[in-house]
């Protein structure tokens, strides 16, 4: 089924645009309540990507994540410079650079959980807990198609 057409398209009314715009407002209230730690939304998701043992390789990250390999050396870069993360080849395979968190980055990612939720909870204020879940299953099955 299609739900937009040529005739009938408005991009400030599209999903695309409600969801980008949703995106935004998340990234600059997040980034806002990160910045005492020191990193961003994004730097965010890296930390407790590698803290949660989802991904431990710039590649595992890019597709768990959904951010280019450009992009993720840009922010492992930082990363690294800020003393939060450690690169090192693979013994296996030098193609493959392993990625571990150092000391002050479990420090950072244990302080996480302490931000993120409050910035998410004020978001979804509004939502009774039926409308959150099914919010979160749509975005799902969105995210599948």
């Amino acid at each position: 089924m299609d739900h937009y057409t040529k005739e009938r398209f408005q991009s400030e009314e599209s999903i695309g645009f409600f969801i980008n715009k949703a995106r935004n407002l998340l990234i600059a209230e997040l980034d806002n309540a990160l910045k005492d730690l020191e990193i961003t939304s994004q730097q965010m998701g890296i930390l407790l990507s590698m803290q949660r043992g989802v991904a431990t390789t710039p590649f595992e990250l890019s597709k768990f994540l959904g951010i280019d390999t450009g992009l993720m050396t840009r922010m492992l870069d930082k990363l690294e410079s800020k003393g939060l993360l450690e690169r090192s080849r693979s013994l296996e395979d030098r193609r493959v650079v392993n990625l571990t968190l150092t000391k002050k980055g479990r420090e950072v990612a244990s302080q996480i959980p302490d931000i993120a939720p409050m910035v998410l909870n004020r978001r979804l204020k509004s939502f009774s807990k039926e409308e959150y879940k099914e919010f979160g299953r749509l975005l799902k099955k969105f995210l599948e198609s």
